[in-house]
């Protein structure tokens, strides 16, 4: 991940005030140590942080059309930009980055060539002809993007809030899969699948469409010339991004990057499911398998850190970040850039453990569409952000704009867990690579129950943190935390603790507004009370609150039909 800051529309256009573009442009530079740069023009300032992913020896942005009348910076990969560069014959190149696609194709395409582009991606763009702008963001909201408004009637963009929020009155959380035009003068959707209007498809199951194209999204994320890897924990997803890519690499030698093997890694207390599970896998599939432990306090010592990395209060984001953002950091220190990672197959595919009451396909399909326009407040900002402050770069295949429109196209009576028949959770996916012939994985890890990140690092950490927050945090400031908080009010004390730190960080009003609010139940839905008002009775969001979902349920289940015995 790269760092981006754009200011536009500045009253003053003077040395002190590229300086102080320069020195907030510095706050991202953990997102992209290996270059700077900056384009001012007249009152406007394009600056970036670059992680030299492709074409790490040409690629230093900002990135410019043939005469630089076009200016772009950018956080992301295009994955199809070598399709689009022959699209582009009549233009020509100055550098192989997979990004300079986007400066070209606003020459041809004016504003509305968004949607051709393949990848995860923050970007804004100057036409210096008539100092015009447009900022983008992906799909889902993967990379992640802040917009702000200055009091001298200046507009910000930056990857992170920390690089605007000192100097913006009011600043944004720029929605996913829109475009910003000056010349429009607002915000647009320019993402429009067929999932999204959340009316309820009817394809059929074809369980080999769904694994061709989840191979075809994890080939091309393996478009790099670094040193790269796959976050491993042993569940599902993770284990199905590491087959696939070492299935390929096996087969492709000139894609690979570092030595014979593909590398996995992992992280967890001693002990934890997700340990072991992960080194099984590692073992099943043949990877170089790199096992990282931290201790309890060791994750407490790094929480300011990582919510000054993160950017939310949101207890479980930071349950999962802080592992993972520990573990970026030894990645970091083997000279790794990117990683492949698991995240948005339970939002796709009702992976969640409330998903078990679901009453019918109808509330199960408008569920997961919710899930996933919710992902870049979540699962999304934690994997973007905790990786990205240390200079590594975490790519999504399940996000895959083709793989969501073939998975959100299938009738979701597929996805409904029935142990009554042998689907649980994730079914249509796990049937999908269940090849008695080739097989991706074993049995058993194929069929292993979900398990939520912070639990799956080890139990003893989420009881690690409440301890730590009874310590902290009295009864009383809890009892009257609707009066310091009056917005989103903390409900436990370990919420209270990082809303503390948080705003400690972060003092603004609009920074608070970022944050998704409400109370917390179980799995951090109110659908999941509403489908089962039992749930209601357990307000923390670990994973281990829906655990008499299962069980004697899930044991039954596990004799689910291989894929030649689907229909």
């Amino acid at each position: 991940m790269c760092g981006i800051l754009a200011v536009l529309g500045c009253i003053e256009n003077s040395q002190a005030k590229r300086s102080r573009i320069i020195e907030l442009s510095r706050r991202l530079q953990h997102r992209g140590p290996d270059w700077s740069g900056l384009h001012c023009h007249e009152n406007c300032y394009l600056a970036h942080q670059r992680l030299a992913i492709v074409d790490p020896t040409s690629g230093d942005q900002p990135l410019y059309n043939e005469d630089k009348t076009v200016v772009v910076t950018v956080n992301g990969e295009i994955y199809n930009h070598k399709e689009l560069k022959k699209k582009l014959s009549s233009h020509r190149f100055r550098t192989g980055s997979d990004c300079e696609v986007i400066a070209h194709l606003y020459d041809e395409h004016g504003e509305d060539f968004i949607d051709m582009l393949d990848g995860m991606f923050s970007f804004v763009l100057l036409d210096t002809r008539d100092k015009s702008f447009i900022a983008a963001r992906d799909a889902i909201g993967i990379t992640s993007l802040y917009m702000g408004w200055g009091l001298d009637g200046s507009i910000w963009f930056a990857s992170e809030m920390k690089a605007l929020s000192d100097d913006c009155e009011r600043f944004i959380s720029f929605p996913p899969g829109h475009l910003y035009s000056s010349k429009q003068g607002g915000l647009r959707r320019w993402y429009n699948p067929p999932w999204f209007s959340e009316d309820i498809p009817s394809a059929p199951y074809n369980p080999l469409v769904l694994r061709e194209a989840f191979e075809k999204a994890v080939v091309k994320r393996l478009m790099a010339d670094v040193p790269f890897g796959v976050l491993l924990s042993g569940g599902l997803d993770s284990s199905l991004v590491a087959a696939v890519a070492n299935r390929y690499l096996a087969e492709h030698e000139a894609a690979r990057q570092w030595g014979s093997q593909l590398h996995t890694f992992s992280v967890g207390l001693e002990g934890s499911p997700d340990l072991k599970a992960a080194r099984e896998v590692a073992d099943y599939i043949g990877t170089r398998h790199h096992e990282f432990h931290f201790t309890v306090q060791e994750g407490i010592d790094a929480l300011e850190e990582v919510i000054y990395h993160i950017e939310t209060y949101d207890v479980t984001t930071i349950r999962a970040s802080t592992p993972m953002f520990l573990m970026s950091r030894k990645i970091k220190s083997l000279g790794v850039k990117m990683v492949l990672s698991g995240e948005g197959a339970d939002e796709i595919f009702g992976g969640y453990l409330y998903f078990h009451k679901a009453p019918n396909k109808e509330e199960f399909h408008q569920e997961t569409c919710r899930k996933i326009k919710a992902l870049h407040l979540y699962d999304c900002l934690r994997a973007n952000k905790s990786t990205s402050a240390w200079g590594v770069e975490a790519r999504v295949p399940f996000l895959d704009k083709e793989f969501i429109n073939i998975a959100m196209s299938i009738d979701p009576e597929w996805k409904m867990i029935r142990t009554d028949i042998g689907r649980i959770e994730k079914w249509v996916l796990r049937n999908a690579f269940d090849d008695d012939q080739k097989p991706y994985l074993p049995k058993h890890i194929l069929y292993r129950q979900k398990e939520q990140f912070s639990d799956g690092v080890g139990y003893s950490w989420i009881d690690g943190l409440k301890e730590h927050a009874n310590k902290q945090v009295t009864d009383a400031m809890l009892m009257n935390a609707s009066f310091i908080y009056p917005e989103n009010t903390p409900t436990t004390k370990e919420a209270y603790l990082y809303r503390t730190i948080f705003e400690k960080l972060f003092p603004k009003n609009a920074a608070r507004s970022t944050v998704p609010g409400g109370p917390s139940v179980a799995c951090s839905t109110a659908k999941a009370v509403e489908w089962d008002a039992s749930w209601s009775k357990n307000l923390d969001p670990s994973g281990r609150a829906a655990l008499g979902v299962h069980e004697a349920a899930y044991e039954e289940a596990k004799v689910a039909k291989p894929i030649n015995g689907a229909h």
